[in-house]
């Protein structure tokens, strides 16, 4: 019940979205796994145990196509063993562009993105 509870609180749909990503920092680039995505941040999975600092910003990296990538500047939210959640400090227009077509495709429901986008514009 407390998980219900919790995905009807959330101001963002998060769509399941797996693919390969890179995640960097400087000098250091990390493969990982997309679980999810939203408008405001997502869910990564790694090949190891996450024990990265929690205060760095970090760069992700999506390539969807040739032609079409996401970039996103990411802050760690929480971590659990080989799975850390990360918040969207920063997008580009180009990137949130991109991503709003991914969630809308995978969303199936305009409405449901316009939500999303407004409670990023208040947010």
């Amino acid at each position: 019940m407390s998980e219900q509870i919790n995905q009807d609180n959330r101001q963002f749909h998060r769509v399941i979205y797996k693919a390969d990503a890179t995640l960097s920092f400087d000098n250091k680039t990390w493969l990982c796994e997309i679980i999810d995505l939203s408008l405001k941040g997502c869910l990564l999975k790694f090949d190891f145990n996450w024990k990265e600092d929690l205060e760095k910003t970090y760069t992700l990296s999506l390539q969807l196509s040739e032609h079409q990538l996401i970039q996103m500047q990411l802050s760690t939210a929480h971590v659990i063993g080989n799975t850390a959640g990360f918040k969207c400090d920063h997008i580009d227009l180009d990137s949130i562009s991109e991503l709003r077509r991914l969630v809308e495709l995978n969303l199936g429901d305009s409405s449901l993105l316009e939500r999303d986008l407004q409670a990023l514009a208040s947010y």
